[in-house]
């Protein structure tokens, strides 16, 4: 399975993307800042708890979380982070670098009461996949100028 998550430019700290699951739309995303410089360590421009991963491509796992519970979706060897999982929340006081999944959204945020249906619809398409024996990737986009 390979889900692609395309960003927005950033506003305000905030940084909506849109999900597809096998090229096909599946919800919105909201994250922290996109503060990623091409060529630099992640050391140099990541500011902890407020700052979206690298773009790239990343396998993707359900796994536990001492936090989210059992068969949380985790997002496996961001460089400069760990722990990135996908999980509910509206605001990017919700997160700290993890995608947030919601239905709906607006330019800064995720409608209140569309995250948790959000989780468990790409949650239930991750272990479906998994029970297929398929793996699963993201690949996760930065905006472009033509974004």
């Amino acid at each position: 399975m390979k889900i692609s998550l395309h960003r927005r430019p950033s506003v305000g700290g905030a940084t909506i993307g849109k999900l597809h699951i096998d090229d096909v739309f599946a919800c919105y995303t909201l994250e922290d800042e996109i503060r990623e410089a091409e060529g630099v360590s992640v050391a140099d421009w990541k500011i902890k708890g407020h700052t979206a991963i690298p773009a790239g491509k990343y396998t993707v796992t359900l796994e536990y979380s001492n936090r989210f519970g059992p068969d949380t979706l985790t997002i496996n060897d961001v460089p400069g982070f760990k722990y990135i999982r996908m999980h509910a929340g509206n605001t990017t006081a919700d997160t700290e670098g993890c995608p947030l999944l919601g239905m709906q959204s607006t330019e800064v945020s995720l409608i209140a009461g569309t995250s948790r249906p959000a989780v468990a619809f790409v949650k239930g398409d991750v272990a479906q996949a998994m029970r297929r024996g398929e793996g699963v990737t993201i690949d996760i986009y930065n905006p472009t100028a033509q974004s």
